[in-house]
């Protein structure tokens, strides 16, 4: 309550701002009648608005997506670079894109083709050991592009380091003849503030660069703590990248779990393991992205990229990595055909071939095209699993935020209202990206992808098929209302 003596001085200021006309109104009328002032251009027309509700139902009540990945999941499995499946999945997406009415072309690439072969590892000295003759068994997959070891594999010690700033604090001679373990965690409290991607950009250096780093101080193999949050032993692939300027050698991914018995043995004493990886790498191979176009009614040769990859790793079925990606761009085309929609531009739907271990179908469509950037409208793209959306990354010029968010609005309906400005929106599209090329992709919920994305748990149960269609219905939407937008997008 307030003190008696104030009460008079409070009535009264409460009364002056009762009876004073506000701000606004005395604004507005003079805003309206000026002859110098101009009306808000329209960005979205009211039917580009109500078609855009029409989509976003559409796609959150069929379950073509749904069927679509677990077609390439289930029936094709998984799709590595090079492979018959990588192969069938090209054919595949081009006869549904067909079906559906899209104008579909295959634009060819050469692609790696890499096969990873057998993986194991032992110790086969360490404290507390037994006798002579017993080894602990250790969990592990080769990295991508990892070279073999003799076929009768490498034994060595190993020592473990938590970072490359320790391991460059060792004597050369510390590390010559050894394996290095790069023991680097996976920082699963940012993942489950929903800061995955974050938390996977930290820790996936060391799988890019660790073999190279270990390799200058002459290690003869390296091994990395799996990049992810995966618990139950589970190992985690992906590509490294060799240095021009370090010899080769063999690198593979240990589970967390292993990492951590590897490292407590470690500081008890020495450690030797015994490590077998005989992956190939084979002539490349002849691939191609899958592109489907809906020719635009007004401005055809204007674009907008919807896509996701159509290749995988190898030790699960590549559903949420990348076939979720794929079925949400179909989708896309499915409803916009099924509601007999018209866009003003160009909707193009393309399946990447060799984002994974290479991204040669990005760069193969970034020299054919480049010459094509200013009338490429924008570019989208979906990789980041099958969990609910939040709503839009957008890599493009601040002010387009706010022109989207009559989007925004319609998107809230299924709690995928968000609009969010980010430097980079998807690995296929860096080069639209580069070239100016405004950019957008789903906001996922990254709490638990990175549990899951490359390793043997990439299996379809993972997609839950309500929260698939939500990624259908915010990328359905995204791209006819940029189809369909009244004026260009500023770059």
């Amino acid at each position: 309550m307030l003190k008696n003596r104030f009460r008079p001085i409070f009535l009264f200021s409460l009364l002056l701002l009762l009876c004073a006309p506000s701000v606004n109104a005395q604004q507005t009328p003079a805003a309206t009648s000026s002859p110098s002032a101009s009306p808000t251009p329209v960005v979205f027309s009211a039917q580009t608005l109500a078609d855009l509700k029409q989509l976003q139902q559409a796609a959150l009540t069929s379950d073509y997506a749904y069927r679509q990945v677990a077609h390439l999941s289930n029936n094709i499995g998984p799709r590595l670079t090079g492979s018959a499946q990588a192969a069938k999945a090209v054919e595949y997406v081009a006869s549904e894109l067909k079906a559906i009415g899209c104008e579909v072309q295959f634009e060819g690439v050469m692609v790696p083709h890499w096969v990873r072969g057998e993986e194991t590892a032992a110790l086969v000295q360490f404290p507390g050991q037994a006798a002579t003759n017993t080894t602990q068994k250790i969990v592990l997959c080769a990295l991508g592009d990892s070279i073999a070891t003799p076929a009768d594999g490498i034994k060595a010690e190993v020592i473990a380091v938590r970072n490359f700033d320790e391991l460059k604090s060792l004597p050369r001679e510390k590390v010559a003849g050894k394996i290095v373990l790069f023991n680097y965690p996976f920082d699963k409290q940012m993942a489950a503030e929903g800061r995955g991607g974050e938390a996977y950009g930290e820790a996936v250096v060391y799988r890019a660069d660790g073999p190279s780093a270990a390799a200058r101080q002459g290690a003869v193999a390296c091994l990395i703590r799996s990049v992810g949050g995966a618990d139950y032993r589970l190992p985690h692939t992906g590509q490294t990248d060799y240095a021009n300027d370090a010899p080769k050698i063999p690198a593979g991914a240990v589970t967390a779990e292993d990492a951590d018995l590897i490292a407590d043995l470690i500081r008890q004493g020495p450690v030797r393991m015994k490590l077998v990886l005989t992956p190939q790498t084979l002539p490349d191979v002849e691939s191609a992205n899958v592109i489907g176009d809906i020719k635009g009614s007004e401005h055809p040769e204007q674009v907008i990229v919807v896509s996701g990859h159509l290749d995988s790793w190898d030790l699960g079925t590549g559903a949420i990595d990348d076939g979720a990606g794929v079925a949400v761009s179909m989708e896309v085309a499915n409803v916009i055909q099924k509601l007999h929609l018209k866009p003003k531009r160009t909707i193009r739907v393309i399946a990447w071939m060799n984002e994974e271990n290479g991204l040669a179908g990005s760069k193969q469509y970034a020299k054919d095209h480049e010459k094509e950037w200013m009338n490429h409208f924008a570019a989208m793209e979906t990789d980041g699993g099958a969990d609910h959306p939040l709503g839009i990354n957008i890599k493009a010029k601040p002010e387009v935020k706010k022109t989207f968010a009559p989007v925004a609005a319609i998107l809230q309906a299924s709690g995928a209202g968000m609009l969010n400005l980010v430097e980079h929106c998807g690995a296929d599209i860096g080069p639209m990206e580069k070239a100016g090329v405004p950019a957008f992709s789903p906001i996922q919920d990254s709490r638990f992808y990175f549990n899951y994305h490359h390793t043997a748990a990439d299996t379809l149960d993972k997609i839950v098929p309500k929260e698939l269609a939500e990624n259908s219905a915010i990328v359905a939407v995204l791209a006819y209302a940029l189809a369909n937008m009244e004026r260009p997008l500023p770059r």
